[in-house]
């Protein structure tokens, strides 16, 4: 299911969407084999964080450019479109575990969602 479909679905349920964010920028990218196995990974690829907004949730968690989201929550995360479908149904200001990589290390942190300046200003 991509990202319109699932939004759309949300609007005609609810009628309008909350959406989070963590402050982060990045790409999908297609993680080494040695990784996935090393750390059994139930994804082979990832989200490498280009920038983190200064100040932002994954700033204040610890997250950095760099690093390799692979979960958020329970939920492995193999692409930018499947973190913004979980960051909209994750209720904003719930602490939750991102895992990444950084330097061919499996970390967890907790990060706290912020509700998205357009969400705000669309729900006023």
């Amino acid at each position: 299911m991509n990202t319109a479909k699932h939004v759309a679905g949300l609007l005609i349920r609810n009628g309008k969407i909350r959406r989070g964010h963590i402050g982060v920028a990045g790409q999908n990218v297609t993680l080494q084999r040695r990784l996935v196995h090393q750390h059994s990974l139930a994804v082979t690829s990832g989200i490498l964080v280009i920038s983190v907004e200064p100040k932002g949730p994954a700033h204040r968690a610890g997250l950095r450019e760099g690093d390799v989201i692979v979960a958020y929550g329970s939920h492995p995360v193999a692409s930018i479109d499947e973190l913004h479908r979980l960051l909209t149904e994750e209720q904003v200001g719930t602490k939750i575990g991102l895992t990444f990589l950084r330097s061919g290390e499996k970390l967890t942190l907790e990060v706290v969602p912020e509700e998205s300046a357009r969400s705000a200003q669309a729900l006023r």
